[in-house]
C-alpha cells in the first residue's frame, strides 16, 4: 500500500504526541481543551479575549460548571499553552474550531466568525494538518465556505491537508453527560479526513464516534437534533396555552404522560427559548432551504410559537396583578428569579429573561432580579440597555417590597418556599414551586 501524506499524523495520534489547537475557549472550546489534554495531547488554546488567556495561564476557571481544579491542573501540566498569537496555529497537527455562529438582526446566518477564523488558519496552514469545524451551521458550510478560504493559499484539501466537520454536542451543566461521554458525529471532505478525524475523536471520547457520509450530513445531524427539540418545546408551549384555558395543569399532564415506557418523550414548557443552539440553529436550515425553494413551515411555526412565549408570560403576569391586586404593570415592582437561560449555569446567551425584563420595563414595571449564577448582566448587541444590572442579594430580594416574583430559571439552589412566603404573588414559568405546600394560593403557573 502506498504511503499517505497523512501517515505521520496517524502515527502521532497513535502515540498521543500530536499537538491540538482549539480556537474559541468558551462553553464548547474549553471542555474540548480539557478532553484533549486528558487524552495526553499537547494543547494550544487560542482566543482573541486576553482576559480568558490570562485566567487560563493563572489556572483559573471562568465557566462556573468547569472546576477550578481542572484548570489549575491544565495550566501546571506543561502540555498546555493559552495564547492570542495566531502563529501558534501553525504548530498544531489538529485545529478545532469552536467559534460562535449567531444570527443577524434579519435572522440570517452570521458567518463572520467562521470566515475570519478560516482566514486566520489559512495564513498558517501547512501540509499534513487536520482542520475540524465544530460550530453549528447550515449544510454546506465546510465545503462551500471553509474549504475555498483554506485552499486560497495553494494547499489542496484531501491532498495537502484534511478538512472535517464534527458538531459540538455540549449541554452546559449536565452532570450526566460530559464532552467525553457523548458520541461524536464526524463527516469529512473525503474518506481520509473523516477517518483521521474519527481516529482523533475516538482517542478523546469514551463514547466513540459515529461516521457519516460527508460534512454536509454531519452538519445536518446537528441541526436535526436542535430542530427536534425546538419543535417539541413549541408543541408543549402551545399545549400549555390550551390546557390553561381548560383549567388543566400541563405539568401534571406531562408527568403522567411520561410514565408510558414507549412512544413518548417528555418536553417541558417555559418562558421562551435560550442558549446558543435552539433559538438559533433552526433558522440556519430555514435560510438554506430557501436556496432550494423549499418551504420549512413546520420549523418556522415552531419558531413563532417559542418566540411569542415571553409576551405570553408578561400578559399572564399583568392579568394576575390586575385580578388579584387591582393594579397594572405600570409602577409595579417585579422580582425576576433567574436570568440564565437554563438552570444551574452561568450562561445568559439568548436567555428569555432578557426579553422578559425589557418587555416588563416597556410596560412601566420596575424590575429587579436575583440569580446566584449571574451576578452582573453582560449582554451583546441585543438588550444592551440591561448591561451592568446587578443581582439582588437573596435577603434583599425577599425584603424588597416587590409586588410579585416571576420565576424564569429554576435554579436548584433557590429556596422557593421562602420566596412564596415572602411575596404576595409568585408567577412560576418552570414549575419550580411544585414542592411548595404552604401558600400555594399565591402561586400562578404561567
Amino acid at each position: 500500500m502506498d504511503a499517505s501524506p497523512f501517515d505521520p499524523l496517524r502515527e502521532r495520534l497513535d502515540r498521543r504526541d500530536a499537538a491540538v489547537a482549539v480556537i474559541g475557549l468558551g462553553y464548547v472550546g474549553l471542555p474540548l481543551v480539557l478532553a484533549s489534554h486528558a487524552a495526553g495531547y499537547r494543547v494550544i488554546g487560542f482566543d482573541l479575549d486576553p482576559e480568558k488567556i490570562a485566567r487560563l495561564e493563572a489556572g483559573q476557571s471562568y465557566i462556573r460548571h468547569i472546576a477550578q481544579s481542572s484548570i489549575a491542573e491544565l495550566a501546571a501540566s506543561g502540555r498546555f499553552r493559552a495564547t492570542t498569537d495566531e502563529a501558534a496555529l501553525g504548530e498544531a497537527d489538529i485545529v478545532l474550531i469552536c467559534v460562535p455562529t449567531p444570527l443577524t438582526v434579519n435572522r440570517e446566518p452570521d458567518m463572520r466568525y467562521v470566515e475570519g477564523t478560516a482566514e486566520t488558519i489559512a495564513r498558517h496552514l501547512r501540509p499534513g494538518q487536520l482542520v475540524v469545524l465544530e460550530s453549528t451551521t447550515y449544510p454546506g458550510t465546510t465545503d462551500d465556505l471553509m474549504k475555498p478560504i483554506l485552499e486560497a493559499g495553494g494547499l489542496v484539501s484531501g491532498s495537502d491537508f484534511l478538512l472535517a466537520f464534527s458538531p459540538e454536542r455540549e449541554d452546559p451543566g449536565n452532570i450526566d453527560y460530559s464532552t467525553t461521554q457523548i458520541p461524536k458525529v464526524v463527516g469529512g471532505d473525503g474518506d481520509a479526513a473523516r477517518d483521521l478525524a474519527c481516529l482523533f475523536y475516538d482517542s478523546i471520547s469514551a463514547a466513540g464516534t459515529v461516521a457519516v457520509t460527508d460534512a454536509r450530513t454531519a452538519e445536518a445531524v446537528k441541526l436535526t437534533e436542535n430542530i427536534f427539540r425546538s419543535v417539541n418545546i413549541a408543541l408543549v408551549n402551545e399545549l400549555k396555552l390550551v390546557y390553561d384555558k381548560m383549567g388543566i395543569d400541563i405539568w401534571e399532564v406531562i408527568e403522567a404522560a411520561k410514565t408510558k415506557p414507549f412512544g413518548y418523550m417528555p418536553f417541558y414548557p417555559g418562558p421562551g427559548l435560550g442558549g446558543h443552539c435552539i433559538p438559533i440553529d433552526p433558522f440556519y436550515l430555514t435560510w438554506k432551504a430557501r436556496e432550494y425553494e423549499v418551504a420549512t413551515r413546520f420549523i418556522e411555526l415552531a419558531g413563532e410559537i417559542n418566540t411569542a412565549m415571553p409576551a405570553h408570560v408578561v400578559a399572564r403576569l399583568a392579568e394576575t396583578l390586575d385580578r388579584r391586586q387591582s393594579r397594572g404593570l405600570n409602577g409595579a415592582r417585579i422580582l425576576m428569579v433567574g436570568m440564565a437561560y437554563k438552570k444551574d449555569v452561568d450562561d445568559i446567551r439568548e436567555s428569555p429573561a432578557l426579553k422578559l425584563m425589557s418587555l416588563l420595563e416597556e410596560r412601566g414595571a420596575r424590575v429587579d432580579y436575583h440569580d446566584p449564577y449571574i451576578p452582573v448582566i453582560r449582554t451583546g448587541r441585543e438588550h444592551a440597555e440591561l448591561s451592568g444590572r446587578e443581582s439582588l442579594a437573596w435577603d434583599k430580594a425577599l425584603a424588597g417590597g416587590h409586588d410579585a416574583a416571576l420565576i424564569v430559571t429554576d435554579h436548584t439552589g433557590i429556596d422557593y418556599g421562602a420566596l412564596v412566603a415572602a411575596l404576595p404573588l409568585t408567577v412560576d414559568t418552570r414549575n419550580a414551586t411544585r414542592s411548595v405546600t404552604r401558600g400555594r394560593e399565591k402561586i400562578v403557573l404561567a
